[in-house]
């Protein structure tokens, strides 16, 4: 028997999320103070949005795929790696939406729900295949979310 452990997932995503704001909060150049409020004031609204388009895009996805299973073996096999890839997209989504509440009254808890719908949304995109659009996207949402941190309390 080995004396190993289980991680603590729970600590890891913290220590993710230190370094995360140590480069993309506070040494990364920092955003106008306006631009940081509008963004926080209107992050309730472009989370509804964001959940809004998600939803078509899903059942887009299952639809095609559906589709490419009666055109060969390989696209098969493609569509089993979306299946497996929209389902971090639907976590994303998931999160989103429980973060909404606490986003209208600015909850920490809510920005960190945010947090992890990024990194759901960026496992979700890697699974597909979609590598350096989920590095950009993950660049850029996870810089505009540090930044924004500050009006979460």
């Amino acid at each position: 028997m080995s004396d190993t452990k289980a991680p603590d997932y729970k600590s890891v995503f913290g220590q993710l999320e230190k370094m995360l704001d140590e480069y993309l909060g506070k040494k990364a150049p920092a955003m106008p103070e306006n631009v940081k409020e509008t963004l926080a004031a209107f992050g309730p609204y472009l989370s509804i949005i964001s959940i809004a388009l998600t939803i078509p895009a899903i059942t887009a996805i299952f639809g095609l795929g559906s589709i490419l299973t009666s055109i060969t073996p390989y696209a098969a096999g493609l569509y089993y790696m979306n299946y497996l890839g929209v389902i971090g997209i639907i976590v994303s989504a998931v999160f989103n939406g429980l973060a909404i509440p606490g986003l209208f009254k600015r909850s920490i808890g809510a920005w960190r729900l945010m947090y992890y719908a990024a990194l759901a949304n960026f496992v979700g995109s890697v699974i597909q295949g979609n590598i350096t659009s989920a590095l950009l996207g993950a660049l850029i949402g996870m810089y505009i979310l540090f930044q924004v941190k500050s009006k979460y309390k």
